[in-house]
């Protein structure tokens, strides 16, 4: 688990019903295209919201005026060049929530880290800057970069997405330019199924609509950014499901007994169902079986765990399981047979999660090489690494009209349908059924760069 993680429970609670709660702690992302002003959007909300310090702002003058974008943009290559590279997390907290943000990078280069940042978010608010399109015309096209986060987003199933329309103090008309902007926006969502929470005219740098509402500005009269942030519910947690758990590390016999019972306590994050003492489990891949002895929360409390919170699992017998394994809902025995068959049925249990080695899968291509049939990528699945071949590249989406083309590679930054066989079986489920389960990341056997985001389909 990451520090991002330890901190979003330790702010939004570990309970189910916390997760849920308009008050628990959001995680957002702010993307969208190169110099669209995200860090400084991002540095507008932690001086509005009075979560800057004195010594930290009078950090960022420059000749005399605030550099509101240095706040996130902390690497030294950032501030020479004035772009974001790495995704920069900022926290701060109004009366009513708490906030992560991610500041991602709009360069193409840099998708890699924008893919990272949405894969925890739970909600994304892309910029878009009035300066850089065609706003007086009613049909404009979008920037490249806009439309391929609004899908990344979408894909990753972020479940809230807000545009931000940037940078209308510096247009003639800014009421129009919204306006155009916006059916732009409209537009290009409906066509591609991206569910919008809202469009906002803002200007980041001198505030407007940002913190505090600008009433009537561009004849927006809605609540301000946020507002509108405060108002976003968090990731739903897949606990509905049947219980699974990828293990992340195993702690040794722990001395405490009252915490542990003396057995082995398996680390890791929930990803599906509700852990509790009783709970029957198998373990992937060596098919022993198992029942749930003890639950403890990640500050080693004991009491039942859902999806998405950190937990560590005691078992009632010692079995082999390592960092890589997973503990999944044991498999349900079918249905007696009908009362006239005297053998019953003999078929075998139905596991909750079977495993597959081939996959159908939508593949967002990070790397500099091109994605191309046979080629041989490590695929970590959960914690485990597993060996996968690109057996065909069925086709990728043309980000502009939205159309899937026949393809035989994907080329960087593209996104696309591939067909994958994995070199063992895994516990693969459809990404809109469960995120974790229905998610991989390719890395290059040889760079060991992130060459791709990987959703099942």
């Amino acid at each position: 688990m990451t520090t991002i993680d330890l901190i979003a429970e330790g702010a939004g609670g570990s309970s189910a019903a916390g997760q849920n709660d308009h008050q628990s702690a959001l995680k957002f992302i702010t993307c969208g295209s190169v110099d669209d002003g995200k860090s400084t959007l991002i540095g507008r909300l932690l001086v509005d919201s009075r979560a800057v310090l004195q010594d930290h702002l009078a950090g960022v003058q420059r000749g005399g005026e605030t550099d509101l974008a240095l706040l996130t943009d902390g690497l030294s290559a950032e501030r020479e060049q004035g772009i974001t590279i790495d995704v920069a997390y900022r926290y701060f907290a109004t009366e009513t929530r708490k906030f992560i943000i991610g500041d991602a990078p709009g360069h193409e280069q840099y998708t890699r880290n924008m893919v990272t940042a949405a894969s925890s978010a739970d909600a994304a608010v892309v910029l878009v800057d009035a300066t850089k399109l065609d706003w007086k015309n009613p049909q404009l096209a979008l920037l490249p970069q806009t439309r391929r986060h609004s899908l990344l987003v979408n894909l990753l199933r972020v479940p809230s997405l807000v545009f931000a329309v940037n940078k209308l103090d510096a247009v003639e008309d800014p009421a129009l330019a919204f306006t155009h902007i916006r059916a732009a926006l409209e537009k290009f969502a409906q066509a591609a199924g991206i569910a919008v929470r809202a469009t906002v005219p803002v200007s980041a740098l001198k505030g407007w609509n940002v913190v505090d509402a600008h009433a009537g500005w561009c004849g927006y009269e809605g609540p301000s950014l946020l507002a509108i942030l405060e108002q976003l519910p968090t990731t739903p947690a897949d606990t509905a499901l049947p219980v699974a758990f990828p293990v992340q590390w195993v702690e040794k016999f722990s001395g405490s007994a009252d915490t542990s019972q003396g057995r082995r306590v398996f680390w890791g994050r929930v990803a599906a169902g509700r852990f509790a003492p009783g709970t029957a489990v198998q373990v992937f891949p060596s098919g022993q079986r198992a029942t749930v002895a003890q639950v403890l929360d990640h500050a080693r409390r004991p009491g039942d765990v859902a999806a998405g919170t950190s937990a560590g699992i005691v078992l009632d017998r010692e079995v082999d399981v390592s960092r890589g394994d997973w503990l999944l809902a044991a498999p349900v025995a079918p249905a007696t047979a009908a009362a006239d068959d005297d053998f019953g049925d003999t078929s075998a249990p139905a596991s909750p999660w079977p495993c597959q080695r081939e996959l159908r899968t939508t593949v967002a291509w990070m790397d500099d090489e091109p994605l191309v049939a046979g080629r041989v990528y490590w695929a970590l699945h959960g914690h485990r690494w597993v060996k996968a071949k690109v057996r065909r590249v069925v086709h990728k989406l043309d980000i502009n009209t939205l159309a899937e083309e026949e393809a035989s590679q994907l080329d960087p930054n593209a996104i696309g349908h591939v067909e994958l066989v994995l070199q063992e079986a895994l516990p693969a489920a459809p990404f809109t059924q469960a995120r974790v389960l229905g998610s991989l990341i390719l890395v290059d056997t040889a760079s060991h760069k992130t060459a791709g985001a990987v959703l099942v389909n």
